[in-house]
């Protein structure tokens, strides 16, 4: 007899649920992206009480995104076991670090909406349009991609690793670029 081995034919994995967050997801990040480009920017700054310009606001709401956002990374990597704790409360603590930074980042991008638009003059300013109109779009594809059953094991931390690194361009591209050109202050 030949000692022969068998291994089995990898499966294919059915893409088909992916399909609709990915094509939505892919419409929020175009439709965000023609709409501040086609709509004349105001110039009005929309702010919240308590800081000292928009600028301020907007450098401090999405470093608040941010630090949440690495509060995200870390409760999701416990939750998929890449890091061994035993905390029965660490889904709780990623849903809601998730929700405060997803609203944290409502008032900047209707600030950069509605007041800028999207811009590409400035090679920094093109950069943070795109990654905020690709921010907005992975972000709805992997809120869709969250109740569906089916989906490949690799998507939910794809997505959330994307929206993870767009957030944190994000915040280069505008909060450390503030803090660092014109210096920490409310």
């Amino acid at each position: 007899m030949s000692d022969t081995q068998i291994t089995p034919v990898p499966q294919r994995q059915n893409l088909a649920p992916l399909l609709v967050p990915l094509v939505v997801g892919g419409l929020v990040a175009v439709g965000l992206g023609v709409y501040g480009r086609v709509h004349a920017p105001t110039g009005y700054a929309i702010g919240l009480a308590g800081f000292s310009g928009a600028l301020a606001m907007k450098a401090w709401l999405t470093t608040g995104a941010f630090l949440l956002a690495l509060v995200q990374v870390f409760s999701a990597m416990v939750m998929w076991g890449r890091i061994k704790l035993d905390v029965p409360w660490i889904g709780t603590l990623h849903r809601w670090s998730g929700r405060v930074a997803f609203i944290l980042t409502i008032p900047v991008a209707l600030h950069c909406l509605y007041a800028l638009g999207t811009q590409f003059d400035v090679p920094r300013v093109m950069i943070h349009s795109l990654l905020g109109c690709f921010f907005y779009g992975v972000f709805t594809a992997k809120m869709l991609s969250l109740p569906k059953r089916g989906l490949p094991g690799w998507t939910l931390p794809v997505l959330g690793g994307l929206t993870f690194v767009a957030l944190t361009g994000l915040w280069l591209t505008s909060s450390f670029w503030f803090f660092t050109t014109i210096g920490v202050k409310l």
